[in-house]
C-alpha cells in the first residue's frame, strides 16, 4: 500500500508535465491536442448497449498485431462490441483505418484512479485484453476488484525491462498477480513474467505471426518494383533516429553502386522531413514516395523515401533485401515477421530484444542474417545483393518461416478470459 501511495503521489505531481509533453508532441503531431479529456477519463456520451469486450494496444505495432484477433472475434461474433483504447494518434488512426466503425476506438486514460474509474464507468467491458507489455498498477487493480478479467496477452519481457520493473517490484509484483492470466510469446517471456509475479502464464506464441501481408499491398509493390529499371533495391525499414545517418554513411563508405535504389521508410512520420534534409545534407537525389505517381524511378534518384503511412507490405513486397530499422541502435528492432511472410530476406543489427525469439527462430531457419554494426550491415548488403540465388533462398525460408508459426490468435481464443477460457 505504501509502494500504491508514493505511485499515486508521483503520478499527481507530474500531471503538468503530462500535458507540456502533449503540447510538445503536437507541434509535430497536431493530432496530440485532441481529445484530451479521454486522457483522464471523460468521454463523449454513447448509447447503452451490451458490454464490450475490451483490447488495449499502445500505438501502430501493437495494433495492428491486434488485428488477426479482432477479425477472428468479429467472424465469430458480427455483433460483439469491442473496444479498442491506445495511447498515440497514429495508433488512433491505424484502428479507424483497420476497423473503422466496426468497433468502437478511444484513448485509453493515464494511470489515474479516478480517471481509471471513469473509464470502467463509462465503457464497462465484461473483459479486458492488454497488448505485450502494458502492466498499468492503478488499472490492473481497478480491474481485478471490479471483477473484470484483464489479460496481458502477447505478452513479452526483456532482461533489461525484467531489471527495471524488479527495481519497483513492491508497486508492480502485486499489480501483475491479480491479472487474470498471461499469455507469453516465449518460454523466456514466460520465466521473466513469473519473475515478475504472474501467477497464470501460458506460452501461445507471437500473434504477429498470424497478421497476413494484404494481398493488394503486395501487389503495389510488385508494381513498384517494375519500375525501378532493373536496379537492386535495399529496402532500410521502419528506421529510428540516429540510425539513418549509421547507414547512410556505412554505405557510401562501403561503395554505394549505381545500380542500387534505397528505399528508406523511417518509422515515425514525424522525422518524414527530418530525413529529406539529412538526405540533402549528404548530396544524394531522392524522391518522396508522397511525390512519385508509380511511374520509372528517373536513375539519378539513389533514394526513395517512403513518406506514406499503411504501406510496409508494399515496401517489402518491392525490395530485394532488407535491413532492420530499430536493429541497429538500441531500439530492440521493429517487426521483422511481417518481412518474413512477404518473403523479404532480412539483415539484422544487433539490437533485437522486442523480437528476440522471432529473430532467433529467422536466423535458424536462415531467413536472416545479423551483423554487429552499420559498416558490417553495409557490407553484406551489399555482398547480398549481388547474389540472387542466395536473395531467393533466403525469401523462401522466410515465407517458410512465418507460416510454420501461424495459428496463434486460435490457441489465445481457446485460453484467454475474454472468451470464457481458463482463468
Amino acid at each position: 500500500m505504501i509502494a500504491r501511495g508514493l505511485y499515486r503521489l508521483l503520478l499527481w505531481a507530474g500531471l503538468p508535465f503530462i500535458f507540456l509533453y502533449l503540447l510538445k508532441r503536437s507541434r509535430k503531431q497536431p493530432a496530440y491536442r485532441s481529445h484530451w479529456g479521454e486522457r483522464l477519463g471523460f468521454y463523449p456520451s454513447r448509447p447503452a448497449g451490451a458490454a464490450p469486450l475490451w483490447l488495449h494496444a499502445v500505438s501502430v505495432g501493437e495494433m495492428r498485431a491486434t488485428a488477426p484477433l479482432v477479425n477472428a472475434l468479429l467472424k465469430r461474433d458480427p455483433l460483439c462490441p469491442i473496444l479498442l483504447t491506445c495511447m498515440t494518434p497514429t495508433g488512433r488512426t491505424t484502428a479507424q483505418e483497420l476497423f473503422g466503425d466496426k468497433v468502437e476506438i478511444a484513448y485509453l486514460p493515464y494511470d489515474y484512479p479516478g480517471a481509471v474509474q471513469r473509464f470502467l464507468r463509462h465503457f464497462r467491458p465484461r473483459a479486458g485484453i492488454l497488448m505485450e507489455t502494458e502492466l498499468w498498477p492503478n488499472l490492473i487493480h481497478a480491474c481485478a476488484d471490479a471483477g473484470i478479467p484483464l489479460t496481458l496477452a502477447n505478452a513479452r519481457l526483456s532482461q533489461k525491462s525484467l531489471a527495471g520493473y524488479l527495481k519497483i517490484a513492491a508497486l508492480i509484483r502485486p499489480a501483475v498477480a491479480r491479472l487474470a492470466g498471461v499469455l507469453a510469446q516465449s518460454r523466456d517471456d514466460a520465466d521473466r513474467l513469473h519473475q515478475l509475479g504472474a501467477r497464470r502464464v501460458e506460452i501461445v506464441g507471437n500473434i504477429k505471426f498470424d497478421n497476413l501481408p494484404p494481398a493488394e499491398l503486395v501487389e503495389r509493390g510488385q508494381r513498384w518494383k517494375a519500375q525501378f529499371a532493373g536496379r537492386k533495391t535495399l529496402l532500410f525499414a521502419s528506421s529510428r533516429e540516429g540510425e539513418e545517418t549509421l547507414l547512410l554513411d556505412a554505405l557510401l563508405a562501403a561503395g554505394w553502386p549505381e545500380n542500387m535504389l534505397l528505399l528508406l521508410v523511417p518509422r515515425h512520420p514525424q522525422r518524414f522531413d527530418a530525413v529529406a534534409r539529412l538526405l540533402e545534407e549528404k548530396k544524394l537525389g531522392y524522391l518522396r514516395r508522397s511525390q512519385w505517381l508509380g511511374d520509372s524511378v528517373p536513375t539519378d534518384i539513389r533514394v526513395l523515401l517512403g513518406d506514406s503511412m499503411g504501406e510496409m507490405s508494399a515496401w517489402f513486397a518491392a525490395s530485394d533485401l532488407t535491413i532492420m530499422g530499430g536493429s541497429l541502435l538500441p531500439f530492440g528492432c521493429q517487426n521483422l515477421i511481417e518481412a518474413c511472410a512477404v518473403g523479404a530476406p532480412v539483415l539484422l543489427g544487433p539490437s533485437v530484444f522486442n523480437f528476440a525469439e522471432a529473430a532467433r527462430l529467422a536466423l535458424e531457419s536462415g531467413a536472416a542474417q545479423q551483423e554487429a554494426a552499420a559498416d558490417a550491415i553495409a557490407a553484406t548488403a551489399l555482398s547480398l545483393l549481388q547474389k540472387p540465388e542466395e536473395l531467393q533462398r533466403m525469401g523462401t525460408a522466410g515465407i517458410d518461416f512465418a507460416a510454420a508459426h501461424r495459428g496463434v490468435v486460435q490457441r489465445l481464443l481457446v485460453v484467454c478470459p475474454v472468451n470464457g477460457g481458463t482463468q
